[in-house]
C-alpha cells in the first residue's frame, strides 16, 4: 500500500546519497563505453552497444528504486522469506538450465538478458536476514537462533560456491556477520565462528598450494590458478626437464596476464590520466576486451583519469557508505537498522574485493564494481538496495 507520494516528501529523501549514486551511474556509463567503443561502434549496432545497455538497466533500476521508495520496508519484510525462498529456487534452476559459460553456471538465460540469481541472492538474504533478526534480545542470545541465522548464511553460500562463483559467496559472510553483530547475537558465538573460519580457511589454503596434488582440496583449476598467481607461487614441477619447465613458467605468466595488465592500467595513469577514451592499455587490447568493461573497469578509469579520477571514485563510495551508516544510525527500529547495515556491508565488501584486486591487493574474483561495472543484474540490485536504503531513512520518523 502507498503511503505517500515522492513530490510530497522529497526534502525527506538523502540527497546527498542520492548524487553520489547519480554521479556513479555516469561514471559507469561513461566508462562502460570507453571500454567497449574501440571494438564495438564499427561491428554493433548502436542500440544493441553496452553502454546503451548499461543506460536502459539504470533506467529499469531507477524505476524500482522509486516503487521501492514508496512502500515501507515493513511490508517488504513480510515478504522476505519468500523472496528468500524464491532466490534458492533460482539458484537451483540455473544448475538445470543454466549455460556453461568459462567452465560455471552462474546465469539463467532470458534471450535479450542474462539474469544472474547470486545478485538477486544477496538482497533475498538481507531482507530474510534483517526480519529473523528482528527479535526481542532474550532470543537472540539462544544458540538455536544463532544456528539458524547460521544457516541462512549457509544455504546461499554453497549454493552459489557450487556454481563456482566464489566471490559473490564470500560476500554472504561480511553481510551476515555485520547483520548478527548489530542485531546483538552474543559477542562469543561470532568469535567462535569467525576464529574457527579463519582457522579453517587456513587449513585449505596450505592444503591447496603445499600439499602433494593427492592430497589437496578439490578446486576449479581457475581457482587454484589464480590462487597461485595472487600468492606469486610457481606452478612448476621440480622433476621434469629445463623446456617443460620453461613451458610451465610461461603458462603461469599466461594465467597472470589480466591482472599484470590492469596493475599495469592503473599505474601508468599517472596524476590526471591519459584522457578521456585516449588508454592504449584498453584500446590496444593490452587489458582483455572480455574484462575491461565489467571485473577490471576500475582500470580503465585509472588509466583515463589518473590518479585523481581514482580518488574521486573512492570519494562517491565514501560518501554512500557513510551516508548509508548515517541512515542506519536514525532508524527508528531495528529492522530498518538491520536492512541498512545489510546493504553497506554488501557495497563495502563489493567495493573492497573488486578494487583489491585491480590493484593486486586481492585474487580475482569477478566481484563486479557497483553501478560501475557494467551487467543488468548487478546495476538493478545495487538501485534496488539503494531504494531500501531512502525507504529506511523517509519512514525514520514514522515509528
Amino acid at each position: 500500500m502507498l503511503t505517500f507520494s515522492i513530490t510530497d516528501h522529497r526534502s525527506r529523501l538523502d540527497w546527498l546519497q542520492l548524487i553520489a549514486i547519480f554521479a556513479l551511474m555516469g561514471f559507469g556509463i561513461a566508462f562502460v563505453f570507453s571500454a567497449t567503443a574501440s571494438h564495438e561502434s564499427s561491428v554493433v549496432p548502436w542500440y544493441n552497444q553496452l553502454w546503451v545497455r548499461q543506460v536502459f538497466w539504470c533506467v529499469v533500476g531507477l524505476s524500482a528504486m522509486i516503487v521501492i521508495c514508496c512502500v515501507d520496508y515493513h511490508i517488504l519484510a513480510r515478504w522476505s522469506y519468500v523472496a528468500y525462498w524464491g532466490t534458492i529456487l533460482l539458484l537451483i534452476l540455473v544448475f538445470i538450465i543454466g549455460p556453461v559459460r568459462f567452465g560455471a553456471r552462474r546465469w539463467i538465460d532470458l534471450g535479450p538478458f542474462q539474469l544472474q540469481p547470486s545478485e538477486f541472492a544477496k538482497l533475498a538474504f538481507i531482507l530474510a536476514m534483517g526480519n529473523f533478526l528482528s527479535r526481542p534480545p532474550d532470543e537472540l542470545r539462544q544458540p538455536l537462533i544463532f544456528w539458524k541465522a547460521l544457516g541462512m548464511i549457509a544455504l546461499p553460500f554453497l549454493m552459489i560456491l557450487k556454481e563456482p562463483d566464489l566471490g559473490s559467496a564470500l560476500i554472504f559472510l561480511p553481510m551476515g556477520l555485520a547483520m548478527m553483530f548489530i542485531a546483538g547475537v552474543p559477542v562469543r558465538f561470532l568469535t567462535q565462528l569467525v576464529g574457527g573460519g579463519a582457522l579453517l580457511i587456513s587449513l585449505i589454503m596450505v592444503d591447496v598450494l603445499l600439499a602433494p596434488p593427492k592430497w589437496q582440496i578439490k578446486l576449479e583449476d581457475y581457482q587454484r590458478r589464480r590462487l597461485i598467481v595472487y600468492f606469486g607461487l610457481e606452478d612448476v614441477p621440480s622433476n621434469v626437464s629445463p623446456a617443460a619447465k620453461a613451458a610451465a613458467r610461461r603458462e603461469m605468466r599466461n594465467y597472470s596476464y589480466n591482472v599484470d595488465q590492469a596493475l599495469i592500467s592503473v599505474g601508468s595513469g599517472g596524476m590526471f590520466g591519459k584522457g578521456f577514451r585516449q588508454g592504449t592499455q584498453n584500446a590496444l587490447g593490452y587489458l582483455p576486451k572480455a574484462v575491461a568493461h565489467n571485473d577490471f573497469i576500475f582500470s580503465v578509469i585509472a588509466e583515463e583519469k589518473g590518479f585523481m579520477g581514482s580518488v574521486a571514485v573512492v570519494a562517491l563510495y565514501s560518501v554512500v557508505l557513510f551516508t548509508g551508516i548515517r541512515i542506519a544510525g536514525q532508524a527508528r527500529d531495528r529492522l530498518g537498522k538491520l536492512l541498512a547495515v545489510g546493504i553497506i556491508a554488501m557495497w563495502f565488501s563489493h567495493v573492497f574485493i573488486n578494487i583489491g584486486m585491480n590493484i593486486r591487493l586481492m585474487p580475482v574474483t569477478g566481484v563486479p564494481l557497483p553501478l560501475l561495472s557494467y551487467g543488468g543484474s548487478s546495476v538493478l540490485c545495487s538501485l534496488i538496495a539503494t531504494g531500501i536504503l531512502q525507504n529506511v531513512y523517509i519512514y525514520r520518523r514514522s515509528y
